[in-house]
């Protein structure tokens, strides 16, 4: 609470890069964060995440779901990007509002990511025996979970 939204969105970057760089293969046994494959205009590789039916490329803001693409507004992608690049880590709202709209959360409402996220899981889910790829913790917010 004693600093301000450009310290705290500094504070987070900092720690994502550092949780990035010590994430051991364990932590990530339920999805393959590929770099290799087809390269971006800037000769880097892109950044794809493959698990069963589901497809997600960050540099393209491309999402599949059984070969299907999926349609996604600019928040909606953000959101699953966060979450999918951090699985299973519990993301509250305070948190994706702040990384998302980097703004300061005191101005919004959980009820806008609410809305944002259900959107988004009813996007994903392509079949009625499909599984939710993003779990509620309730009161607290959001994490990314592989079946």
């Amino acid at each position: 609470m004693l600093l301000s939204a450009r310290q705290r969105q500094e504070l987070i970057k900092y720690l994502f890069s550092e949780e990035m760089q010590d994430a051991d293969a364990a932590d990530n046994q339920c999805c393959r964060l590929q770099s290799q494959g087809p390269q971006t205009e800037t000769g880097s590789a892109f950044t794809e995440i493959k698990m069963g039916e589901l497809y997600f490329c960050l540099e393209q803001r491309l999402v599949r779901v059984s070969g299907q693409v999926i349609e996604l507004t600019a928040k909606e992608f953000d959101i699953f990007a966060l979450l999918i690049t951090h699985p299973k880590r519990v993301f509250t709202y305070e948190l994706i509002m702040e990384l998302v709209w980097n703004e300061d959360y005191t101005f919004y409402s959980k009820k806008a990511v609410s809305n944002h996220v259900s959107n988004l899981r009813r996007k994903l889910k392509s079949a009625p025996d499909s599984p939710d790829y993003i779990i509620n913790i309730v009161g607290v917010g959001y994490k990314f979970e592989a079946p």
